[in-house]
């Protein structure tokens, strides 16, 4: 089984777009998949209550209860868990960054939230430094501040995804529906930018040397 923490210190950054688009994402690839909730908002857990299908599982849960919330899914045969967390909530984006086998750090390219990714750097490096990327997220569909907020990401040292997620109206009208952009618009712009943030993921996770695969369903 694998883990995967998405993290930002900053409030609307974007993670649990991040994380229900990933999750997803695996679910549509033959994988068992949880989201993990651990926002007191439950964004995710109410997406997941407005959701028709029954996968991924959503489960609104407290840091303390993560690591039995994690062996329980390994039990239950989960190929991949995916964490969503709280904004400036220490203890829980440091326990979900000590169990993950990859940490995603939404990043929306505005200087406010170019000026927490240090933050977060940092708290991934206290959690034992697991692998990490940061992920562009609202990118304007056109202007220099994508390119901009890269090389900002750049001269931090953070490994950033090459593919980014755009200012979609497709990502809110999916998300009030209980879907992902791949399933509302399965053809369109929004639905393209999270395959390829997925595919990303998904060669990341799979080249940790931590125990396990979340390709072709399998696990080790």
């Amino acid at each position: 089984m694998k883990v995967i923490a998405v993290i930002a210190q900053k409030g609307g950054a974007g993670k649990t777009t991040l994380s229900i688009g990933i999750a997803v994402a695996a679910t549509l690839d033959g994988l068992t998949v949880a989201v993990i909730d651990l926002d007191a908002q439950a964004t995710a857990a109410n997406w997941g209550d407005r959701r028709e299908a029954e996968e991924p599982v959503v489960i609104s849960a407290q840091a303390a209860r993560l690591a039995k919330i994690l062996e329980a899914a390994r039990r239950q045969g989960a190929d991949l868990v995916v964490i969503d967390t709280a904004p400036r909530a220490e203890q829980g984006a440091l326990a979900a960054a000590q169990a993950a086998d990859l940490v995603l750090i939404p990043c929306r390219p505005t200087i406010y939230d170019l000026e927490t990714v240090h933050t977060t750097v940092e708290l991934v490096r206290l959690a034992g430094s697991p692998p990490a990327a940061v992920v562009l997220n609202g990118v304007p569909p056109r202007g220099t501040r994508e390119h901009q907020a890269r090389e900002v990401l750049a001269d931090l040292g953070a490994s950033v995804c090459p593919a980014g997620l755009g200012h979609r109206a497709a990502i809110e009208h999916a998300a009030a529906l209980g879907l992902s952009t791949q399933e509302y618009e399965p053809h369109g712009k929004a639905a393209e930018e999270m395959a390829a943030v997925y595919m990303f993921v998904s060669q990341r996770v799979n080249s940790t040397t931590r125990q396990g695969v979340i390709r072709n369903g399998e696990t080790g």
